[in-house]
């Protein structure tokens, strides 16, 4: 028997994935990204969360990107996990059961979502994926946009019906919700959104899948080790990141009518901590560069302390 795997904690790094002129993914650019994400000190980095793009993928490029990952991230022991989802829970199972021989630290996994599904089918779905790979960790993305947004006492139920979940992405709540969690998902590896990182890990949050680590991944990781040293600094570094993201990002996507993955990506192009531009694979609209540049230099401005002198 497997031993029990350990829940994740701390900031994980979004891959990205870099598109070509032809709209295409360009693969060295994508491994000159794995490896600054290394080298900023993440805890871990993921594939296919929210501006991963899994929804727009071939099965060819899930499993070339799947395995590029791995073999990376063997070859410099940083933990992985790797999005198996899908809009068709029977497409989800079987990328699950491609990867299982990878042994990602974990899978991430969503709902499906043409058809929001009630708990019973919730809970048959991730039973269905646990039996899949009996030894691979799970990991329940539930984000605001999905259609089916499940409550605490639901997620403690899946908790009990499947062991291997560990963790789950969550959009956290108020004073009330973090009470909630901290009474009933005590065995559960919550991750909080990152620019709520450190309110929400004070208050029960174990990380972030982080939105910040786009624009930024060693300024997420700095901002995490200054929560454990000074957590009144970071919370007021928070109250700052999120007026950032409410000036410059949200509206940015109102704009010109954006997806939560082209803010991340566009995030990502202005940050230039890699060679990543805003754009994202056919048919959704990205962020022009111009806006990005604009994000960039107002990032620089307002947020100083993600971005070493040099950028």
């Amino acid at each position: 028997m497997s031993p029990p795997a350990k829940p994740p904690e701390g900031v994980w790094g979004a891959v990205l994935l870099p598109v070509d002129q032809k709209g295409g993914i360009e693969w060295t650019a994508l491994r000159e990204q794995l490896a600054v994400l290394h080298g900023s000190g993440l805890h871990g980095i993921y594939t296919n969360g929210t501006a991963g793009e899994f929804h727009s993928q071939t099965e060819e490029e899930f499993d070339h990107l799947s395995q590029v990952v791995a073999d990376f991230c063997r070859s410099v022991a940083l933990p992985f996990q790797i999005g198996v989802s899908h809009t068709n829970a029977r497409v989800a199972r079987e990328r699950l059961n491609r990867v299982a021989a990878l042994r990602p630290d974990a899978v991430q996994v969503t709902l499906p979502d043409w058809w929001a599904p009630g708990y019973d089918e919730a809970e048959r779905f991730l039973v269905g994926m646990a039996a899949t790979a009996p030894d691979i960790p799970l990991v329940l993305y539930n984000p605001p946009h999905a259609k089916r947004r499940l409550s605490l006492d639901e997620i403690s139920r899946l908790k009990a019906a499947v062991p291997m979940l560990i963790g789950a992405k969550l959009p956290g709540g108020d004073e009330i919700w973090y009470e909630e969690l901290r009474r009933k998902l005590t065995h559960l590896s919550v991750f909080i959104p990152g620019h709520f990182m450190a309110s929400g890990c004070l208050a029960g949050g174990r990380g972030s899948y982080s939105n910040v680590a786009c624009l930024s991944p060693a300024g997420a990781v700095r901002w995490w080790w200054q929560l454990g040293e000074d957590p009144n600094a970071a919370l007021a570094f928070e109250a700052r990141v999120v007026s950032f993201m409410k000036e410059h990002v949200l509206p940015l996507g109102a704009r010109y009518g954006l997806s939560n993955a082209a803010l991340d990506k566009a995030m990502a192009a202005a940050g230039g901590w890699c060679p990543i531009g805003p754009k994202l694979l056919w048919p959704y609209a990205s962020a022009p560069q111009e806006a990005t540049l604009q994000l960039g230099a107002a990032a620089r401005r307002e947020l100083p302390e993600l971005f070493p002198p040099s950028l």
